[in-house]
């Protein structure tokens, strides 16, 4: 979704991490959004590791109700979590938040993919990540998870001469 399309009933989430602009999972959400139609778009937050203290204190006051962590703050968040799934206690990562009366939980989707594909092991991270993707747009929005739009999500834009 470029800016322009961005409307005042569009709905929207943060990912926050060093290039959340320009990273994968922005890219995979948002592709996953378009997809299924939705109104809805990931905006990019990139901070530095001296501002996501400030960030996530001030997120329950914020406006920002649904947020994806980029993995290089992953670890950090828990900290700053009200409440945590049991996964996120077990892995010590947290990959997305949200802030439900002025709590932030936090989340962790490893054991939702595993439920989802009988062999991970066959899956490569880039795959992965857009299961966790959709499994995420799923929980916000009401995407469809269909595993067989992974190579349109995973694929690189084509070059035009």
């Amino acid at each position: 979704m470029q800016p322009e399309e961005i409307k005042p009933d569009t709905e929207l989430c943060t990912i926050i991490g060093y290039n959340a602009q320009t990273g994968k999972r922005r890219k995979y959400f948002n592709r996953i959004l378009k997809e299924s139609g939705l109104n809805a778009t990931a905006i990019a937050l990139n901070i530095k590791d001296e501002h996501f203290d400030f960030t996530m204190k001030n997120l329950p006051n914020s406006k920002v109700t649904r947020m994806i962590i980029e993995p290089e703050f992953q670890a950090k968040a828990l900290e700053y979590c009200d409440e945590l799934d049991e996964r996120s206690k077990v892995r010590g990562l947290v990959g997305f938040v949200e802030v439900v009366d002025g709590k932030i939980m936090g989340y962790n989707l490893d054991v939702a993919i595993d439920d989802l594909v009988d062999n991970p092991e066959f899956f490569d991270e880039d795959m992965i990540l857009a299961i966790r993707m959709m499994l995420l747009a799923k929980r916000w929005y009401g995407a469809k998870v269909d595993l067989d739009l992974i190579p349109l999500i995973i694929k690189e834009k084509e070059n035009v001469c």
